[in-house]
């Protein structure tokens, strides 16, 4: 029986034996509980209890209470035959402040979770930074600080070593763009810093505590990858000044992270538009070897595309996700505009363009170094919620994600060594500056009760990993 691909979301899907399906969340994001086991402040617990930083005053104080719930959460994810999950570890919960030894409490609820991951038949997927650093740490000049990275390595040495005998796979950092261009640039992220300089040292000494972690742990005998958040960079036209706007910011958001990790040094035309912001002095000799120690895994998070202008525009300011500034995140681009395409968008208003996803994967399979690779985050937010029946249709959801696996096995077809793919967000949660207005997740939570209810996606999801859709 042949099915119209068009008509019947994942049919024809044909991704290869093996393929790992999953999906992802954040441990600020999910696990609330902030004050319990005594864990210590982050960033973001300061950050989203300054006024105006988060969108309806939101905190992550409860969020979706995953720390007391992750028992029945899990139940969720084997019901939905879910392969992997990815999930980040609260750096304050395990070392509070960031520097000495580790708190047990903190150290035995991931042990928890781990062990109940493995009962259900689900690989662990640990992220060892996923945006949380411990207050005292930023108190202390955070990651603009190399004494940051350093902390950041003997944190991981020490929660590999606790947690290292039931994980395979371990992903050093989650989107250092956004951990340093957000939090320190624009300041739409934690810790809300507006200081393009702190930005770019920022960026250097996270990849620097992304190369001395994953030594240790490579060490050990561990598997370790970084993920790194791309974008399909278009320019708007043909014209010089758009070609330029587009090779800037494909600079910044994709090549200063990936050129240092996979070959060993910064692109030299990122260095010079960024010469009028910072020197580069903080980049000390032997750094880039550290940095480009040899990966496992390359994981890709894929949204969206940006498209460019050489001119500020009345479209997106292109700052990935925050509520709203008056600074940029482009350090020494800022006067390049963001176009809004003619293309549907999410409920974040960005575009859905999934032959982005296809391009940026060929791009670093034909670019760079062969690694493995991992789309460890696609997803979309919008507005659903359960209809008189009690059930949530998300079909907009289902089209997205359909596209997005079809560019996967595209990329798959043309050679690319893609091993995996992990759906953000297995749950409604927190939404960072967004708060709770964003829904992300397969599964719907309704904030006032915890009550989770798979969505239509969860189901589609299900069937697809199950083999279950028609071909």
């Amino acid at each position: 029986m042949t099915t119209d691909s068009q008509t019947q979301p994942g049919a024809g899907l044909q991704l290869p034996t093996g393929f790992l399906f999953g999906a992802a969340t954040a441990a600020y994001q999910v696990e609330g509980a902030v004050a319990a086991g005594g864990r210590g402040p982050s960033i973001w617990d300061t950050f989203s209890h300054a006024p105006g930083r988060v969108l309806g005053g939101d905190t992550g104080d409860v969020a979706i209470e995953h720390y007391d719930r992750y028992r029945d959460d899990v139940a969720v994810m084997a019901d939905l035959g879910l392969q992997a999950y990815r999930f980040s570890i609260a750096w304050p919960r395990v070392q509070p402040t960031g520097r000495g030894a580790l708190n047990q409490r903190g150290v035995d609820f991931y042990s928890r979770l781990i062990d109940e991951l493995l009962e259900a038949g689900i690989e662990p997927w640990p992220t060892l930074y996923h945006w949380d650093l411990p207050q005292p740490l930023e108190d202390a000049g955070g990651w603009p600080v190399r004494d940051t990275a350093e902390r950041f390595a003997d944190y991981a040495g020490a929660i590999a070593a606790a947690l290292g005998d039931r994980v395979k796979q371990w992903t050093t950092l989650n989107e250092p763009w956004c951990s340093a261009f957000l939090g320190y640039g624009s300041g739409v992220h934690a810790p809300g810093r507006q200081e393009p300089a702190a930005a770019v040292r920022a960026g250097h000494h996270l990849m620097l505590g992304h190369g001395l972690a994953a030594g240790l742990l490579r060490s050990g005998g561990h598997q370790v990858g970084v993920t790194i958040n791309l974008y399909d960079v278009v320019p708007a036209s043909e014209r010089e000044v758009d070609l330029e706007a587009a090779r800037r910011i494909d600079g910044l958001q994709n090549r200063f992270f990936l050129d240092p990790v996979l070959r060993g040094s910064y692109p030299a035309d990122v260095m010079a538009d960024l010469a009028a912001v910072t020197g580069f002095e903080h980049v000390r000799d032997g750094d880039l070897d550290v940095i480009s120690t040899p990966l496992d895994l390359l994981g890709v998070n894929y949204y969206s595309r940006h498209v460019v202008a050489g001119a500020q525009t009345d479209g997106d300011d292109g700052h990935g996700g925050g509520v709203g500034s008056a600074a940029s995140p482009w350090p020494g681009s800022e006067h390049v505009g963001f176009l809004k395409g003619e293309l549907p968008v999410t409920a974040m208003g960005w575009e859905i363009h999934a032959d982005g996803l296809r391009r940026v994967l060929e791009r670093v399979a034909r670019e760079y170094p062969a690694v493995p690779l991992y789309v460890t985050e696609n997803g979309a937010a919008f507005a659903d919620a359960p209809d008189a029946d009690g059930l949530v249709r998300d079909p907009d959801r289902i089209a997205y994600l359909d596209g997005h696996l079809r560019a996967c096995q595209a990329a798959i077809d043309a050679g690319v060594p893609l091993r995996g793919y992990f759906c953000w967000s297995l749950f409604d949660n927190f939404e960072w500056s967004w708060g709770y207005a964003r829904r992300f997740g397969l599964v719907h939570v309704d904030y006032a009760t915890q009550t989770r209810t798979p969505k239509s996606s969860a189901f589609w999801y299900s069937d697809l990993i199950r083999g279950r859709l028609a071909t």
